[in-house]
């Protein structure tokens, strides 16, 4: 065993004399930038890090259906609706993991569970008898990440980041469990950002 030399250590003259910073100059403008101008991934930026400011503060976040993110799927909430919860958690589980199903929301109040599936479901989804299918143009108020349980809407599943819930097997378990009529498409899309 060899031990590990000691990187070399520059000396430094304590008494030398630094030369002045050149001054610091910033180009003028007029404040605005043309749409043009901006790249198309960065125009809702300040939206973006209001969420992220708002997800460290373990408060709501709201974010937009689609794209990178997500879209959802609202089902019923009950005994059937957990069924399918439970059978999903068999279907992602890995090894020696407890509740595996990809990310759900449960909002007590209105009776809803919602999962988050890959973006670009609401595309092909059918209508369904069990379930409704959003994407963009809506919004989602996710719950803090904290928020494991009753008073309000919590995480039934965690959001991790590895996985959402497979939306052609959600729709199968659907069929299977049954878990009441799907809410309504035009009441929903006016509730998603007000669910916290």
């Amino acid at each position: 065993m060899t031990a590990a030399r000691e990187p070399h250590r520059r000396q430094v003259d304590p008494a030398r004399v630094l030369p002045d910073a050149a001054p610091v100059g910033f180009l003028e403008s007029s404040g605005t930038v043309a749409p043009g101008q901006v790249a198309i991934d960065m125009g809702d930026l300040a939206g973006r890090v209001r969420a992220l400011r708002a997800l460290q503060r373990q408060s709501v976040l709201t974010l937009p259906l689609g794209g990178s993110f997500f879209d959802v799927v609202l089902t019923a909430g009950g005994a059937q609706a957990h069924a399918a919860v439970a059978v999903m958690d068999e279907i992602q589980r890995s090894r020696s993991e407890q509740g595996a199903c990809g990310p759900v929301i449960e909002d007590p109040h209105r009776s809803w569970l919602i999962w988050l599936v890959p973006p670009g479901t609401s595309d092909q989804w059918q209508p369904h008898r069990y379930a409704t299918c959003l994407g963009r143009p809506h919004s989602l108020a996710l719950p803090a990440v904290t928020a494991t349980k009753p008073p309000g809407p919590y995480w039934l599943r965690p959001f991790r980041g590895d996985r959402l819930v497979p939306a052609t097997t959600l729709r199968g378990l659907l069929d299977q469990c049954q878990p009441g009529p799907a809410p309504y498409e035009a009441v929903l899309s006016s509730m998603l950002t007000t669910i916290s």
